[in-house]
């Protein structure tokens, strides 16, 4: 899908669901990694990010125009667009969009376990705990049974750190 078939797919949704015109830009934005899409406040654009539409499909892309719509028309209108505003809750619920969105299994980035550099072993029950600074281990103990702890440096290549 192209940034123009886009710009008509979210002026035709606006039209249909809000019964009010898109007057802005819509465009595909594919550095958007956690995020659906957004709204910007002072310039009034729509950015979606492509790789949900790879992984999860039109519905769910649908989802997320309405989403980003109802930011567009209640901040254009002066009401409230935020998240926590009962006006934006209304209209959220009431064309169907979505409150959150998944995040394609290639945008995750670096798998979690590759941020940790140290681990936290209880002498106790074996429990581990990862960390990404160094602590004392002498100042805590395991949450779990009380134990102490033994602090392990995990090996990871330079790159990843």
């Amino acid at each position: 899908m192209t940034n123009d078939e886009l710009q008509v797919w979210v002026e035709q949704l606006s039209l249909q669901h809000f019964e009010r015109p898109f007057l802005h830009q819509a465009v595909f934005n594919a550095r958007l990694r956690t995020t659906g899409g957004r709204y910007f406040l002072k310039s009034h654009h729509i950015e979606i990010n492509p790789h949900q539409l790879q992984a999860f499909g039109r519905d769910e892309v649908e989802k997320i125009i309405k989403h980003e719509l109802c930011h567009y028309h209640l901040h254009i209108q002066g009401l409230g667009y935020q998240h926590r505003d009962p006006e934006f809750k209304y209209w959220l619920r009431r064309v169907g969009g979505g409150r959150y969105c998944q995040i394609p299994p290639e945008m995750m980035g670096i798998k979690r376990k590759e941020l940790y550099r140290y681990r936290l072993v209880c002498r106790e029950c074996a429990t581990q705990y990862l960390r990404k600074r160094r602590m004392n281990p002498d100042r805590y103990r395991c949450g779990k049974c009380g134990g102490k702890l033994n602090l392990e440096v995990l090996d990871l290549p330079r790159e990843s750190w």
